[in-house]
């Protein structure tokens, strides 16, 4: 019976499996980011945003109706057979770029249904660790993930330019081979044995992966709905920006592919400064509240900056960086506000709530630009880098370049009028046995910017490097 073989891999299971099996996979997508903007406008040069939205609008929604239904599957059936599931579908439409281009995008849109990796790394820590060591652990496997962001989309565009797309493609398709040989090889399984049901065939209820069960209990607190909404109404504008915010930059703005690769290299960076000094420093001095609306501020002057203007992206983007406090302080909060016993339960909804905007942002983006005749007709020279004839001072799409972010800074300030309401304390925290609920919320506090956005963020994440 496969039950009594021993575990395989290297070694005993360890945070550093997990952090090279997210470095591995979202280094083989960064390193696409060039290819990936080329490809899409040559197979869809009529209406490019509203199929890009559309395609990872099918790949957000799929995630986030799936992702419970996969965590609790590897609960039972072990994390490593997960891990490689995920990995191979996530990383399965890389080679089909150069193969068949329809393909390509047909696949990535179906890869939804399995790319959680995420979800399963963190539940492969949580076997792994104490409570106490868990936050590092989490913090650790986060800051590999944004390295990987920061340097392979620099590193593709300049192979790219230097010896072509099909190299990169490659590249990349070796890289995730070797992430999904590391896992067969490598990683031992991490689930004890004694966690696991005594039976391949153990059911699974249907609360356990039901993807709307978490967002069900949101009215049931006046502070976590308040909470909810905020998230809801700011996070739809961002997961759409991500989706096409790289193919906006290179086709409307003008950036050559070199200027992309170091935008996302500087943005990356600044992020999180913005994440580890800024929002200690903010939380310390002006509070958890005022930070979530500083955030926010942050947010709304970004999306009216990338909407109206072609000038000064860079300054842009530094404003963005620092709007990406929002969510660690958020958690934060939730955090705060909630039972010991329910932080799984709220920080669940935290994470629908963004899974589901995976779906929604991309696929709202695509058709605000559709609306909006934002669309390409200089094929040539928008591979090159050059700007595309859309951009003639008579059209009227070049008034105001970016029509979706616009909608999203109206959809954050509304964000920003319910942040308002939301109680800096609730009392749990004060009460007495505080120190049990300290040291669960501090777990949750660090935990949280990366656990509560585990199903959501990482479609996200890779909408953005690829």
């Amino acid at each position: 019976c496969l039950r009594s073989t021993p575990p395989q891999g290297i070694g005993e299971p360890s945070v550093y499996h997990a952090v090279v099996v997210i470095f591995l996979e979202f280094f083989a997508w960064g390193l696409l980011t060039t290819p990936m903007l080329t490809v899409l406008h040559q197979t869809f040069p009529q209406h490019t945003f509203l199929m890009n939205g559309l395609i990872h609008g099918v790949k957000g929604l799929l995630s986030f109706l799936s992702a419970p239904l996969i965590g609790a599957l590897s609960d039972v059936w072990g994390r490593k057979s997960f891990l490689l599931l995920t990995v191979f579908f996530t990383c399965a439409p890389i080679p089909l770029m150069k193969i068949s281009p329809w393909w390509y995008f047909a696949v990535i849109s179906m890869s939804g249904v399995f790319a959680v990796t995420f979800s399963v790394i963190f539940a492969y820590v949580a076997d792994i660790t104490q409570e106490h060591e868990r936050s590092t652990a989490y913090g650790l496997v986060s800051a590999t993930f944004a390295a990987s962001l920061v340097t392979s989309p620099a590193i593709g565009a300049y192979l790219s330019v230097a010896y072509g797309d099909t190299l990169v493609v490659i590249l990349a398709t070796a890289i995730a081979l070797l992430d999904i040989c590391f896992i067969l090889v490598a990683v031992p399984e991490s689930l004890p044995e004694k966690m696991r049901p005594a039976s391949w065939g153990a059911p699974i209820s249907w609360e356990q992966a039901d993807p709307f069960a978490s967002l069900r209990k949101v009215g049931q607190d006046s502070t976590v709905l308040l909470i909810c909404i905020t998230v809801f109404l700011s996070y739809l504008p961002e997961a759409g920006q991500y989706s096409s915010f790289f193919l906006y930059l290179r086709q409307v703005i003008g950036f050559s592919s070199e200027t992309v690769a170091a935008f996302i290299a500087v943005v990356g960076i600044l992020s999180i400064l913005a994440q580890t000094v800024v929002l200690g420093i903010l939380m310390r001095s002006i509070g958890n509240k005022n930070t979530i609306l500083l955030g926010l501020g942050f947010q709304i002057l970004q999306l009216a900056w990338y909407g109206f203007g072609s000038q000064m992206m860079w300054a842009a983007g530094a404003v963005a960086a620092m709007s990406s406090i929002t969510f660690p302080a958020i958690s934060a909060i939730v955090s705060r506000n909630a039972d010991p016993d329910q932080q799984g339960v709220v920080q669940g909804m935290i994470t629908g709530i963004r899974g589901l905007c995976n779906g929604l942002g991309p696929a709202l983006y695509g058709f605000v630009f559709y609306l909006f005749h934002v669309e390409l007709t200089d094929t040539d020279g928008s591979e090159k880098g050059a700007k595309p004839n859309m951009a003639n001072p008579t059209d009227e799409s070049a008034i105001i370049p970016g029509p979706p972010f616009l909608f999203g800074a109206c959809s954050v300030l509304l964000s920003l009028l319910v942040a308002l309401f939301i109680p800096e304390h609730t009392g749990p925290g004060m009460r007495p046995g505080a120190y049990k609920k300290h040291s669960n919320g501090a777990q949750s506090h660090s935990h949280s910017p990366q656990g509560s956005g585990a199903e959501g963020k990482e479609p996200l994440l890779e909408d953005s490097s690829v």
